[in-house]
């Protein structure tokens, strides 16, 4: 009885200490993995996007994710996305009253940016939230309203971001890198996350793959997770529109560049950022089916990956 007493104790240690230390690791929280305008897109009234009208439960929200780091009790967002209010709400559910310690921002195209409104006068009030951009996207905030009216009610702090100048915090490193795309209004990068024992790529938004001076096979190799630009499944997908000028590596094409890999290296990839078209939103189509058969995964609200 003493004996199997002392092993169930020192199960329960073992099992607490494991639980203990999943809590103390950072982790990546995804918050939304739509396109820009999410799912269904306004509008748009096809069978593919009634679903999400019809049963509210079906929406998606535009692509945001956030680092999770109870250990701190700081939070970090990446994205500001028209479905702020509702991704806060689900980001204090999973770390109630920590503090959003920062916003990291891609671009300034409609999905990535906007929701900073949320931190004005009008909605939270927010005090002194650091904002984190590239130099083209700073001077778009201070020189454009609304948003320079946070700036001057200091609802929030530009903080400048450098092409592959790190940003480093307690338990976090965040990188930034450009990569290409339509930068009609700032620059656009992704971001290299790293905390203590993984490292994430997180590449929403991208032009087509060799346009970038970088190589995505190596990129991958290099990372432990890769989250990276799913817009379109492929080519067709928008139909009467050129999609040679919606220049997105298609999730195909980004699966052949991909191919050589081992099942061990696609195993990190997660695609993300998923046009209203795109079938890949729905996890029980051919498509789906035929990204997990060829070894990659589908990102979804809620996934948890441990940093």
């Amino acid at each position: 009885m003493t004996s199997f007493r002392t092993m169930a104790f020192v199960l329960f240690l073992v099992i607490s200490t494991l639980a203990n230390a999943q809590t103390k690791t950072p982790y990546l929280y995804i918050l939304g993995v739509a396109q820009d305008a999410g799912f269904p897109q306004a509008g748009c009234f096809e069978p593919h996007c009634m679903p999400g009208w019809v049963n509210k439960e079906k929406r998606l929200s535009a692509t945001s994710l956030a680092v999770v780091d109870h250990q701190t009790q700081k939070n970090y967002l990446f994205e500001a996305t028209p479905n702020l209010p509702e991704q806060l709400f689900l980001l204090e559910q999973e770390a109630p009253n920590s503090e959003l310690a920062g916003v990291f921002i891609t671009h300034a195209h409609m999905g990535h940016y906007t929701g900073l409104m949320y931190f004005g006068r009008e909605a939270m009030g927010a005090d002194q939230i650091p904002v984190y951009v590239m130099p083209k996207m700073g001077q778009y905030l201070r020189k454009n309203g609304p948003w320079s009216q946070l700036i001057s009610l200091k609802n929030i702090i530009v903080e400048p971001l450098r092409d592959e100048l790190p940003v480093s915090f307690k338990n976090l490193e965040i990188t930034p890198f450009l990569v290409p795309h339509r930068d009609e209004f700032s620059e656009t990068v992704g971001f290299s996350i790293k905390g203590p024992q993984k490292t994430a790529l997180f590449i929403p938004d991208i032009n087509k793959w060799s346009e970038w001076e970088k190589d995505i096979v190596d990129q991958v190799e290099e990372s432990d997770y890769a989250l990276i630009d799913a817009t379109f499944y492929g080519d067709g997908e928008l139909p009467g529109r050129d999609m040679s000028k919606i220049p997105h590596p298609f999730v195909m094409e980004t699966m052949a560049a991909l191919s050589q890999l081992s099942e061990q290296q696609r195993a990190k990839v997660w695609f993300i950022h998923m046009n209203h078209t795109n079938p890949l939103l729905n996890l029980n189509s051919e498509q789906s089916k035929v990204v997990r058969d060829r070894g990659f995964n589908i990102a979804r609200s809620g996934l948890r990956l441990p940093l």
